[in-house]
């Protein structure tokens, strides 16, 4: 489908859904957006929901701003996958030892590794820059210096929520690796620090929505929250390598006589800020819940736990500021889909993937989702399909 323009306060909402289907609460937030004097655009992707600070699934295009909250407190936030050499049919039928294995080498939910993560002891790991990234610490937020320690061993976890790291298959039978996780608790901090720091401006004091407070280009506060932000933005993307790198390390002691191979990694932010262009001006896109999708670039769509995802390429819609949805979207919050649902309606629903299955997960039921079919189906202006994924193993937090 092309497009619906929904009307804003000052520009026009771009919106590749059904503005009906659209809670009014996100709606509203959009709307919202509109309103601020440095927005040049607003794109809005089908997986659209109501978020904390801002809609997900919002694309906000600004002239010399950023929104801090409009990022999400999960900065750098994305997705990682790998087409790997193994068949369907070289997996065995047990999959929990496997399961087992990946949580026992990649820290999940709060946990973290007891020692920092050697990045030279990983096989192939890129390790140039390294040292660079970590004396650009010394630059953040002086509030925020003393989560050092933890943020080294919290590099290569993966977290709680929905991340997840998960073995699939093709429909033509390959094997992947996928994951999904961000800048944990440092990105965390960082963002937040930020967005108090932002709400304290003069110029924030009259918004309509206080979760909506910018940095204006040129000051202070906007450089300092750009070095942070950058950081996280990479701190995320070295979180992701390392926990593929890792998971790649399983699979090989798992999986010896077939002496698994890997092609390269597709990785994508999909809460993040970028510096680009379109129709001659300079503006901050920033992503919260999608994925930069540029001609001919590559990106990851998940769907839920027990649904399948898809690798798409970019077909470079300007309309959208060259983005599309980052996964299927919630149709419910985790407290509706807690009350909803229950243990036993996950192991339905989730039949014959090897995952956790009790209540501490329910909020990630995938009747809590939208269908990605229909998600996939209301961007085929933005993306093409390059592989079908199914997921047959899925670790949470």
């Amino acid at each position: 489908m092309s497009y619906t323009e929904v009307p804003g306060a000052r520009v026009p909402i771009r919106m590749w859904a059904d503005p009906a289907t659209v809670e009014p609460v996100a709606l509203r937030q959009l709307q919202n957006v509109t309103t601020l004097p440095w927005v040049q655009g607003l794109a809005v992707m089908p997986d659209v929901h109501f978020g904390k600070g801002a809609t997900v699934g919002s694309v906000i295009a600004m002239r010399g701003a950023v929104c801090p909250a409009a990022v999400g407190v999960d900065i750098g936030c994305g997705m990682s996958a790998v087409k790997t050499s193994l068949r369907a049919e070289d997996l065995p039928g047990d999959l929990s030892p496997l399961r087992r294995r990946i949580e026992d080498a990649i820290p999940v939910g709060f946990a973290m590794h007891d020692d920092p993560v050697d990045p030279v002891r990983l096989h192939g790991l890129p390790t140039a820059g390294w040292d660079a990234f970590w004396g650009r610490f010394q630059g953040v937020a002086e509030a925020v210096k003393f989560r050092q320690s933890r943020a080294l061993k919290q590099m290569g976890t993966l977290g709680g929520g929905n991340h997840f790291c998960e073995v699939c298959i093709d429909d033509q039978g390959s094997v992947w690796l996928m994951l999904h996780s961000g800048s944990r608790n440092i990105g965390k901090e960082l963002a937040e620090y930020h967005i108090g720091q932002a709400r304290k401006l003069s110029h924030n004091q009259n918004l309509v929505d206080r979760d909506l407070a910018v940095f204006l280009a040129g000051t202070p506060q906007m450089a300092a929250y750009r070095h942070d932000l950058f950081w996280a933005q990479e701190y995320a993307r070295h979180n992701r390598e390392i926990m593929m790198a890792l998971f790649k390390d399983v699979i090989r002691k798992e999986f010896k006589k077939a002496k698994p191979t890997f092609e390269p990694e597709i990785s994508c932010h999909h809460n993040y800020v970028a510096e680009e262009r379109y129709e001659g001006v300079d503006l901050l896109v920033t992503r919260k819940g999608a994925i930069r999708a540029g001609g001919g670039e590559y990106g990851i769509i998940p769907g839920s736990m027990g649904t399948g995802s898809y690798i798409v390429r970019g077909l470079g819609n300007e309309d959208s500021f060259n983005s599309a949805s980052h996964g299927a979207g919630r149709r419910m919050s985790r407290n509706a889909a807690k009350k909803r649902f229950s243990a036993d309606d996950l192991a339905h629903q989730t039949r014959g993937v090897e995952c956790r299955k009790d209540s501490g997960v329910v909020d990630e039921i995938p009747a809590a989702y939208k269908p990605i079919e229909q998600v996939m189906e209301q961007q085929r202006d933005l993306v093409e399909v390059v592989a079908h994924l199914k997921q047959v193993v899925c670790v949470k937090g």
